[in-house]
Formats: structure tokens, C-alpha cells, sequence
């Protein structure tokens, strides 16, 4: 079964969309998308713990998720999507070489960038830290000043704990 929550987040409303046994979407909702939660949705536990883990993320508290994930895509865009996951907190790498992480030669940067941009996963699968080859931002599904602003946030939060070492959110 499906469920949904909505959240607020400074960057705007969020929507999580879960199953059972994990998360399946994270996406902004924007003035003209319909709101497709109701109260009894944000009841689930996962989703309850996945708000409290996105509200530590903003806050500064939090630079690692601990939640399953289950996001729906080929399978080259699955290995895309665990290789996002590699790149760590605050920092940010090119779609040459992520293509290079996947062993694929960096000319295949854009058949990487068309499967990061169809992340489903928005913040928990952090597409927003891939930049072009000269460091610059490039698409995001969800609009580059929300990919600035997040970059933004976890260089903020790197700089103040003086670290970039991955610790687990406060447990929910």
C-alpha cells in the first residue's frame, strides 16, 4: 500500500511517497501541484522518520540518512542512483566522473546526467551535488536555486563541524 506525506521545508513543500518496506519519491511540490496526502497517510512510521530525518538534514544536524529506499528505474539507472549515494556530504563531482565511478568511459556523462535527472529520491538520493565539468550547476528537477540552496546548506554545515565524516541523525 502507498502512502504520502507532505511536509514543509525551507525550500518549500515536500511530498514522500512510501510503500511497506521503503521510500519510493521525495519531490517538491510546487503552487501548481495538488496535494495528495491526507492526515491519516503521515501516520506511517517510515514516513514519520523520514520528516524527522529531513528536518535534522536542514537544520544542520543531520549529513547521512538512514532509511530504505526503494526507488523504481532501470536497472542503469538503479547503479546511477547507488553511485549518487558515494558522493559525500558537502561535496560535489561532475557527470564525467561519476560516470567514471560507474566504469563507464566520461563520455557517457550524458546518458548519466538523463538517469540522475530521473531521481526519484530528491535530497535522500543527492543528485543536486553533480555539476558540470567547469563546476557548474546544471539541471535540477527541482529548479536550480533549490539545487543552490542545498549545496549551499551542506557546505554551511561542513564548514561549522569542521568535518565531513558522515554521522547518524538523532533517532526520531
Amino acid at each position: 500500500m502507498k502512502a504520502v506525506l507532505v511536509m514543509d521545508s525551507p525550500l518549500g513543500l515536500l511530498q514522500l511517497t512510501a510503500v511497506e518496506d521503503g521510500l519510493t519519491a521525495l519531490s517538491f511540490l510546487d503552487d501548481a501541484s495538488p496535494l495528495t496526502a491526507t492526515a491519516a497517510d503521515a501516520a506511517t512510521p517510515l514516513l514519520q522518520r523520514a520528516r524527522a530525518q529531513l528536518q535534522a538534514y536542514f537544520s544542520g544536524d543531520a549529513i547521512a540518512f538512514d532509511l530504505p529506499l526503494r526507488p523504481q528505474g532501470t536497472p542503469f539507472q538503479q547503479a546511477v542512483w547507488r553511485a549518487l549515494q558515494t558522493v559525500p556530504y558537502g561535496q560535489t563531482i561532475s557527470y564525467a566522473l561519476l560516470a567514471q565511478r560507474l566504469g563507464l568511459p566520461a563520455r557517457h556523462a550524458r546518458a548519466v546526467g538523463a538517469a540522475v535527472g530521473r531521481n526519484p529520491l530528491l535530497i535522500f538520493v543527492p543528485c543536486h551535488r553533480i555539476v558540470g565539468h567547469d563546476g557548474s550547476l546544471t539541471g535540477y528537477a527541482a529548479g536550480l536555486p533549490r539545487k543552490q540552496a542545498l549545496l549551499d546548506l551542506e557546505r554551511a554545515a561542513s564548514i561549522s563541524t569542521h568535518t565531513l565524516a558522515p554521522h547518524r541523525p538523532r533517532a526520531a
